[in-house]
């Protein structure tokens, strides 16, 4: 079994692994020693200013691990952590900038940067707890989707059902003495309602669900027709 393991390890690059150690060691004291000095100039007492460090960093490790360790098998907990990683990663680099842009004269500390500073305990108190709390939940998606519920079948065994839908018929278009037909019925109602006036261009557009070119043609057609004798209008 230790052979297999072995085997299916990959090796150790001992210079890689001292380069990383040496790398990330210098990297966390150089941060910790810009956050402990913004932390100091913000106000925060002596004694505690280490603490501002230590919780960014802290924090961005714990997110960063959650977000990409195996273990972690809820979405919601992974998606969370990422976003916190990001987040602390980028709040530690901009607590840095500004400690050393203040140090060397480029920006002076301002009311809103000592309320974020004074913030960042609690706000990562907060998504600490949060994180515990996706991390140890077990969501239904985290079954995997091949997988059939309770007494279902799977997915490939299912008889599928094919429902034949009926084409649409498509209305058939009205002929020029059938839209003459309606148009003179419409007006005839319209009359009836509106004390003798004639039909409008919108309103037998609307009736008729015609375009407004057509229902322009209709009504001149309407008008010429009431300009005539009653005895000399066609009949439908």
């Amino acid at each position: 079994m230790s052979d297999a393991t072995n085997a299916s390890s990959p090796p150790r690059d001992l210079w890689v692994m001292a380069g990383m150690l040496i790398a990330a060691a210098s990297a966390a004291v150089a941060s910790f020693t810009g956050l402990r000095g913004l932390a100091l100039i913000t106000g925060w007492p002596t004694r505690l200013a280490w603490l501002l460090p230590v919780t960014l960093d802290a924090y961005a490790m714990t997110s960063a691990r959650v977000w990409l360790a195996s273990t972690t098998r809820a979405r919601r907990a992974r998606r969370f952590a990422r976003a916190n990683a990001i987040g602390a990663i980028a709040a530690s680099i901009a607590g840095n900038a500004t400690y050393h842009s203040v140090t060397v004269g480029l920006m002076h500390i301002t009311p809103p940067i000592v309320v974020l500073v004074g913030a960042v305990p609690a706000a990562v108190l907060g998504f600490t707890a949060h994180l515990h709390a996706l991390r140890t939940l077990v969501e239904p998606e985290d079954v995997r989707e091949d997988e059939p519920e309770d007494g279902a079948a799977p997915a490939e065994e299912r008889p599928q059902v094919r429902t034949r839908s009926k084409p649409k018929r498509r209305p058939r278009p009205r002929t020029e003495d059938e839209l003459r037909t309606a148009a003179r019925d419409a007006d005839t109602a319209y009359r009836a309602a509106h004390d003798g006036r004639s039909i409008t261009r919108d309103e037998l557009r609307t009736v008729l669900k015609i375009s407004g070119t057509k229902a322009t043609e209709l009504r001149r057609w309407l008008a010429a027709e009431g300009s005539q004798p009653e005895s000399e209008r066609p009949t439908a």
